[in-house]
């Protein structure tokens, strides 16, 4: 029997995971292609013959998506698997229809094809979009199992934009572990406050792999979920937090409102920031859908090292990279901190980019006056800290979560914004895992 043609789309995570659990030693498949994007500079590489398997050998070439039509038709494609993450229901359609009018299948892989099974407990953080605090939820669960005598490994979706070999399998106890596998600015933006708190964290390419080694050392596995991906493992209990500064997209975004429907516990974030009415509409969206789950209120209260940085000054406010991109936040946490501290002005950086930054802004037109914190490999974090170094402003709000003057040399006074999960009610994280006997 011949082996069915199938080209993966994906953008360096999810795509992997895919092919690794599901098609790496399966004959009835054979993939002949990746595609990337929503990531600068991950195509034009090789899935490596390392990581591929027996059927294999020379690797699977990775391609731009832009190439989508020219590669079906050249590999005699006869199926198309969709494997990224954060877009429209729309967008997933478009593709469908695309791929379907040059006469092939498409496919969106489910969690009981994709998902791991532990022989630990896994909690599962996800998300119905970029940038809605799932970060602070993970560092919030991490806490409250360790006080109860848990050690806690935490796993992070992939973002392996580097090299894939060295990148099977990686784990970051040590500041200095972060320089050892070069990471980039957006992986360490999610491995450092792990770090700081005395945690570990493993990521990679090889999610097993990467699952096997964890549970060495670990009583309980926490999933940190990537954009609103789904959990790469079998979850015994899943939060899902929703952003009511997004109401709505709860119920539009693929995989997201899959996430959502996946949650024993909805976890609606930013409270604190939200018109009451949206953070209603997000409530009854939630209920409408995954009416079993609990509901948990949460705050995301801010804290600045320097204040008298941001008040009266003219200040360029550095945020989240992904969040304003591809998550189309129109802003973020340094943003919130420069308002209510009263800076003079928000200082608009685009007449002052340089290369890769002045890409993301043209292709992303929609950012405004914020600056993402692009990082993806050494250039752009050059171009990121050429472009601060150049804006004319007094000082720089920095509303990442890490010490990005450790990563920069910024000619500027710089302060930090930070911020933690406030659950606001009777229900919390804790009733939560007590009532799936993690506590």
């Amino acid at each position: 029997m011949s082996r069915k043609n199938v080209l993966i789309m994906g953008a360096a995570g999810r795509d992997f995971h895919n092919f690794n659990v599901f098609f790496r030693d399966n004959e009835e498949y054979n993939v002949v292609a990746f595609t990337a994007t929503q990531i600068p500079n991950i195509d034009g590489r090789v899935y490596p013959a390392e990581l591929a398997g027996k059927l294999y050998p020379d690797g699977i070439k990775i391609y731009e998506e832009i190439e989508l039509l020219n590669l079906i038709k050249e590999f005699k494609v006869n199926e198309v698997v969709f494997s990224y993450s954060d877009v429209q229901f729309n967008y997933v359609m478009t593709k469908a229809s695309i791929v379907n009018a040059a006469g092939c299948s498409f496919r969106l892989l489910g969690g009981e094809e994709t998902q791991i099974k532990s022989t630990k407990p896994v909690v599962a953080v996800l998300a119905v979009r970029t940038g809605c605090g799932k970060s602070q939820t993970s560092r919030k669960i991490v806490e409250i199992l360790t006080e109860a005598g848990k050690k806690v490994v935490a796993i992070r979706h992939p973002m392996p934009y580097g090299d894939l070999v060295k990148q099977k399998v990686q784990r970051f106890a040590a500041i200095e572990d972060l320089k050892k596998h070069e990471c980039t600015i957006e992986e360490i933006e999610e491995y450092e406050p792990h770090i700081a708190r005395g945690g570990i964290i493993y990521a990679g390419v090889d999610y097993e792999a990467i699952l096997r080694e964890a549970e060495k050392e670990a009583d309980v596995i926490l999933w940190d979920g990537g954009n609103n991906d789904m959990s790469f493992y079998k979850a015994d209990v899943t939060f899902t937090v929703v952003d009511p500064h997004r109401p709505g997209h709860e119920m539009i975004y693929y995989p997201g409102n899959t996430s959502l429907r996946m949650a024993d516990a909805v976890v609606i974030n930013k409270i604190d920031s939200a018109d009451a009415k949206d953070i209603l509409t997000v409530i009854n969206n939630a209920k409408s859908v995954v009416p079993n789950a609990i509901i948990i209120e949460g705050a995301s209260p801010l804290t600045v090292d320097n204040p008298e940085l941001i008040r009266g000054k003219r200040v360029l406010v550095v945020e989240d990279g992904p969040t304003l991109t591809h998550g189309e936040m129109k802003y973020g946490a340094g943003t919130v901190a420069a308002q209510k501290l009263g800076a003079k002005e928000i200082v608009d950086p685009r007449p002052f980019t340089v290369d890769s930054i002045t890409e993301t802004f043209t292709k992303y037109p929609n950012i405004g006056i914020l600056l993402p914190a692009m990082g993806y490999g050494d250039k752009q974090m050059k171009d990121l800290e050429d472009t601060i170094n150049k804006v004319d402003c007094d000082s720089v709000v920095i509303g990442t979560p890490i010490d990005l003057g450790r990563i920069l040399k910024i000619n500027k006074p710089s302060t930090r914004v930070m911020y933690e999960l406030q659950e606001i009610g009777a229900n919390t994280l804790k009733t939560v895992l007590k009532q799936k006997g993690l506590l």
